[in-house]
């Protein structure tokens, strides 16, 4: 209107002389041609990756409406579970619509459901409501990340990948973003062990909305013992892709209305800084170009990084549920594509021209895969992303003068000498209760801020656990001034300690004076060996 309306469509509701009424409105301007021949090609990209956008947002809110609608139809007007009695308006326009009149349902199309391929979900109405949800309801964001995890008998990467995951994530990215982390479980034990470590190291995530955790029911699975034998694996691993198959499409169907775009991520990966733009803008950009793409990949490896449209995940998850005994997730990725573009009659050259279009790849990678013991029992995978780039394993500092020393053995050249001096990172062998790692200061000094990082990248389980800092003043005579710290048995003050993402970081009093000497004191023993990825010792500013 007067060339100042941008290109908006709206879907919704109306009542109208006390009728139902679905209204459309589409505004088409022409200012729009106008932009496009302006001279700032920065702000023409983001007015089309906006119309692309609502683009979406409309057929996300069509999509939502015609399940509605569909649920509406085939309740004959009746109250449900989830709707209240319809009034005799709306009962009458539904009849016009449809030309049913009530007793007519049963003559009404169905097609296929959930149910149809997991008959055993009607034996219990829960079966696909998650046993455990804490949720702070967040919806209508642009992104979605799904990250199963589950029970692993060497080590858990999920805590460290969480931290990762939102320590790459802007301000802005993570108010337009959701973490749904699935504990695909049914022991109710493990679960809220979990769900607590989460909610305890990301309370304000969990708070902001940003974290959501949910498990399934323990009647969401079929009888996982008499599963078919099928490409010939051996029963557990039939029951372990099996079992991926349906965490998937459970993860799927959970996230699906709350975004517009859908990630697949796992549980033991790293991501790469402002990564939620980065995929956000390339999705929006294709989406303008018209690009017909059905999945765009932002990692190499597996499952990882797989970004989809919220309004056609259902596709994928009737395909994951309807051959969920047959083959990998991956492989029916790839599947539902060949069935979607390839020609019986073109040769396989062919065919994988035709997928390019559907199945788009950026470079480079966004994520890498950090874990080194897979969910299936006995399973190593050192799988790595070529594409990811270099990753940060260490964080050099220049620290004061000292003297190191440590009761635990290092690997290879891993020494904390040469970690203190920030030429590499300490690796030590099964830390034990009772090893102390020391530094001892060719001068004493004031130490304004202290940090130890424990774990790195690629080995993000090896940290130190149950570990304090403590301190050697000066003078003895203001460790016995100081009544407000505990002490060691040798004089040392315990100043902090190591938290449950392995850091420990903190100051030192000003009323202790001169340090002449810090040290790490283990406590209990580790199953796994030690990082230390950053050690900076910062001293005060006496001029």
């Amino acid at each position: 209107v007067g060339g100042k309306a941008m290109l908006l469509s709206l879907a919704t509701l109306r009542r109208r002389n006390g009728l139902l009424l679905l209204v459309v409105i589409v505004f088409v301007p022409c200012s729009v041609l106008v932009l496009v021949s302006g001279p700032d090609l920065s702000q023409e990209q983001v007015l089309v990756n906006k119309l692309a956008e609502l683009q979406l947002r409309l057929q996300r809110s069509c999509s939502c409406l015609s399940q509605h609608l569909g649920t509406l139809l085939t309740s004959d007007g009746n109250s449900t579970a989830l709707y209240p009695p319809l009034s005799p308006e709306v009962r009458l326009l539904l009849r016009n619509m449809t030309g049913l009149r009530p007793g007519d349902s049963a003559q009404l199309l169905r097609l296929p459901s959930v149910y149809h391929f997991l008959p055993h979900l009607l034996d219990s109405p829960s079966s696909l409501r998650p046993a455990y949800c804490l949720s702070r309801g967040r919806t209508g964001v642009s992104v979605v990340l799904g990250i199963p995890t589950v029970k692993r008998d060497v080590q858990s990467y999920l805590l460290a990948t969480l931290q990762n995951i939102i320590e790459s994530m802007n301000e802005e990215e993570a108010g337009d973003s959701l973490i749904v982390v699935f504990i695909a479980e049914v022991e109710q034990d493990y679960v809220l062990q979990v769900a607590k470590q989460i909610e305890f190291q990301f309370s304000e995530q969990v708070e902001s909305g940003l974290i959501e955790v949910i498990s399934p029911p323990a009647s969401y699975y079929p009888d996982m013992d008499n599963l078919k034998e099928t490409l010939g694996d051996p029963p557990e691993r039939v029951r372990w892709r099996t079992k991926q198959n349906l965490d998937f499409a459970f993860l799927m169907m959970y996230s699906q209305p709350k975004a517009t775009f859908y990630v697949q991520l796992e549980d033991d990966i790293l991501a790469k800084k402002n990564f939620i733009s980065t995929m956000k803008n390339y999705a929006l950009q294709k989406i303008s170009e018209k690009s017909p793409w059905f999945v765009l990949e932002f990692c190499q490896l597996g499952f990882i990084g797989k970004m989809f449209k919220c309004v056609e995940l259902p596709w994928l998850v009737q395909f994951f549920l309807m051959f969920y005994n047959d083959k990998p997730v991956d492989w029916l990725l790839d599947h539902l594509i060949h069935t979607k573009i390839c020609s019986l009659d073109k040769d396989n050259k062919h065919c994988k021209k035709a997928k390019s279009l559907l199945w788009l790849h950026y470079k480079p990678s966004l994520f890498q895969h950090i874990g080194t013991h897979s969910s299936l029992k006995g399973k190593v995978q050192k799988l790595k992303d070529k594409q990811f780039g270099k990753i940060t394993l260490f964080y050099p500092h220049k620290n004061p003068e000292a003297d190191v020393e440590s009761d635990i053995k290092h690997y290879k050249q891993y020494s904390l000498s040469k970690a203190y001096q920030g030429e590499t990172f300490f690796w030590g062998l099964l830390p034990q209760p009772g090893d102390h790692l020391v530094f001892t200061f060719k001068q004493p000094i004031l130490i304004k801020h202290y940090l130890f990082r424990s774990g790195n990248a690629e080995h993000p389980s090896d940290r130190f656990y149950n570990t304090s800092v403590e301190v050697l003043p000066e003078s003895s005579h203001t460790l016995q001034s100081r009544i407000d710290y505990n002490s060691t048995m040798d004089g040392y003050i315990i100043i902090g300690k190591f938290d449950v993402m392995g850091v420990a970081e903190g100051t030192v009093d000003p009323n202790l004076g001169a340090i002449k000497v810090m040290r790490l004191s283990v406590h209990t023993e580790s199953d796994n060996w030690a990082i230390l990825s950053e050690i900076h010792i910062s001293i005060q500013d006496t001029s």
